[in-house]
């Protein structure tokens, strides 16, 4: 006859777990330590901006300038609607360099022909520095005297150049008021933006 032996259940102690009610994790802001807020970036972008823009205001007021040319005295290198930048730093000035100057409150652009020590005449027509007549094939019309200008020929005294408009027949230039001190100049043009009116 077989016996059975019946094994008596464990008597290890019960774990209970208790639920944790789950959290709506999309409803929950994601920040994460050390991430910057958005008004705190936008802060610093407007630092950035107004940082840009006052450098661009110093270099544009000490260093460089703009002009709209209104003048027609400097066509057709320089035509009217022009814009105009300039070096204001930059007054030693060389012969055929354009300058920017300021002629009884409007602002001109004029061609340097002659600098301090030259001797300046016009005969024919013709420009004639230190004896020598000057070939200018880029110059439109002739260049003569004024009734009510200058009298030639004329020595540039030091710090002075004698300047002169590219449309030579009717320009308002150094045969007028004659030569030019370079410390009343504002300074050498170095791009001229062509405008077209649209």
């Amino acid at each position: 006859m077989r016996t059975y032996t019946q094994n008596k259940p464990s008597t290890a102690s019960t774990v209970q777990v208790r639920e944790v009610p789950v959290m709506d994790l999309e409803k929950q802001p994601r920040t994460h330590p050390g991430e910057p807020s958005v008004w705190r970036e936008l802060g610093a972008l407007l630092i950035k901006i107004a940082v840009i823009a006052i450098a661009f205001a110093l270099i544009f007021t000490f260093f460089y300038g703009f002009h709209r040319n209104t003048d027609p005295d400097m066509a057709p290198m320089v035509k009217t609607g022009d814009l105009v930048l300039f070096y204001r730093l930059d007054t030693d000035y060389a012969v055929g360099d354009l300058l920017l100057l300021d002629f009884q409150g409007h602002r001109q652009v004029r061609r340097v022909v002659a600098r301090a020590g030259d001797t300046v005449d016009i005969i024919d027509g013709h420009l004639v520095i230190n004896g020598a007549m000057q070939q200018e094939p880029e110059i439109a019309g002739e260049t003569h005297q004024y009734e009510t200008g200058v009298a030639f020929p004329l020595t540039v005294g030091p710090d002075q150049v004698f300047v002169l408009g590219d449309a030579r027949e009717h320009a308002t230039d150094s045969r007028i008021y004659g030569p030019v001190d370079t410390g009343d100049t504002l300074g050498t043009v170095i791009t001229v933006i062509r405008r077209r009116n649209l």
